[in-house]
């Protein structure tokens, strides 16, 4: 394990964020408590802006973010080294209580542990030193990164890519051919695009900007996902992934949040992303992901996909929760109707992209549906449950409905059917209005 970040370095992680307002005391907040509870994090320390470790000490991004959280709520912080191939596993051993390091969600992450809300977003970026029988792109195009990917998906190409993260299932969805270079060490993935022994490094639109500084002949191809990021916590402690959420949002709220991205991830990281709306359709995206996995589970069970008393006790859940939520806020929850409106909306979603999954492969793996599946399930919801009493009053419909069509581009769903879960949002905010 390694060592908390030295006083003087807290310090001045202190001054920058005060600068942004970032870790200024919320007028009528208390003040941190004394005794100090101890919170071990879990880096790659290979990862920048995201997170660098360099002689024993962490920084950058998510360095800068917990230590202002620990600050602002008294935790002590313990960083724990983890290799991203080795992630899953350090988190199923208890190894540490969350990790921070540009974590991007992914649904076999979802299976493993709770997300919390989006901290920000960025894009996965090609750096391409062109090979001389590479077509070039069509010009204002919107489809050409995807062409030139797929025009380069050749046995005789070689793309390098950091070992067991989220880019490398990325590089293996999109080039089946071509010669994909997985490095452990994610430092060495610039290396080999740079020495030459890649032609191209798969990164995002945050790290790839530094990354290109110095290398001539490189070309940047897209963005051509768009991802979001957050903090990973695990699966047994809801009241820390709760706490971490109330704050993420209040930072945003008070700007602190947007100054911090803008501070170490420059505009690479598109924002806001911890508002309600966001968090919302981070959520729907998180849960329509793992969708697939229930129906094939389903299909191997010899189950419906439509399981009504399932849905009812989904619907009773959801209630228990928002009322709770709203409770623990001050604030009176949306009436039933708009809460159960909202969650079917959610699960008519769902159903609709199981109805659309093919049947898997016999050797393919199926996760459980009662052992894996649905409790991941149950922890998004609860997620989506605190963040319901807090979507805001009189938003419009048309501007909610084309950030649906962003956020949930990659579910499978179709244009109507995300315009019906943006709907179902917008009547939140709206029966809010009609019973203050």
């Amino acid at each position: 394990m390694l060592p908390s970040l030295p006083r003087a370095r807290l310090a001045l992680a202190g001054c920058v964020l005060a600068l942004f307002a970032a870790c200024a005391t919320h007028p009528g907040t208390t003040s941190p408590p004394r005794e100090t509870r101890l919170l071990r994090v879990g880096t790659s320390g290979d990862y920048p802006p995201f997170s660098s470790m360099r002689d024993g000490q962490v920084s950058g991004f998510d360095a800068a973010l917990l230590e202002c959280f620990a600050s602002e709520r008294g935790y002590r912080l313990e960083w724990v080294r983890f290799l991203w191939p080795e992630l899953l596993a350090d988190l199923g051993a208890q190894r540490f209580d969350l990790a921070a390091s540009g974590l991007t969600l992914r649904p076999e992450r979802s299976l493993a542990g709770r997300y919390t809300v989006p901290v920000a977003r960025n894009g996965a970026l090609l750096l391409l030193r062109r090979p001389a029988w590479a077509p070039p792109p069509a010009a204002g195009d919107t489809e050409a990164p995807l062409a030139l990917l797929r025009a380069l998906d050749r046995p005789d190409f070689r793309v390098a890519v950091n070992r067991g993260g989220h880019l490398e299932r990325v590089a293996r969805a999109h080039f089946q051919n071509a010669r994909i270079l997985a490095i452990p060490d994610n430092a060495a993935v610039r290396e080999a695009l740079a020495s030459g022994q890649a032609d191209a490094a798969l990164t995002n639109t945050v790290e790839g900007p530094r990354w290109a500084e110095g290398l001539s002949g490189i070309e940047r191809v897209g963005p051509f996902t768009r991802d979001v990021v957050a903090l990973f916590v695990q699966p047994s402690r809801a009241g820390l992934a709760t706490e971490l959420d109330t704050w993420l949002l209040r930072q945003e709220a008070r700007g602190a949040l947007g100054a911090l991205r803008q501070s170490y991830l420059g505009p690479g990281a598109t924002g806001p992303t911890a508002t309600p709306v966001d968090a919302l359709l981070s959520a729907t995206a998180e849960r329509l992901a793992l969708m697939p996995w229930v129906a094939t589970a389903k299909q191997r069970a010899g189950q419906p996909i439509e399981v009504p008393a399932q849905e009812a006790r989904v619907l009773e859940a959801a209630l228990k929760e928002v009322h709770a939520a709203a409770a623990a806020l001050g604030v009176p929850a949306p009436p039933d109707e708009a809460i159960s409106a909202f969650f079917q909306a959610q699960m008519d979603a769902a159903k609709r992209i199981q109805l659309r999954t093919p049947p898997a492969a016999a050797e393919a793996p199926v996760h459980s549906l009662d052992e894996e599946l649905r409790p991941a399930l149950a922890r998004i919801s609860a997620r989506i449950s605190t963040l319901v009493p807090r979507v805001p009053r009189g938003l419009d419909r048309e501007a909610t409905r084309r950030k649906a069509r962003e956020e949930l581009a990659s579910t499978g769903l179709e244009g109507g059917e995300i315009d019906r879960l943006a709907d179902a949002l917008v009547a939140l905010g709206a029966a809010r209005l009609e019973n203050p």
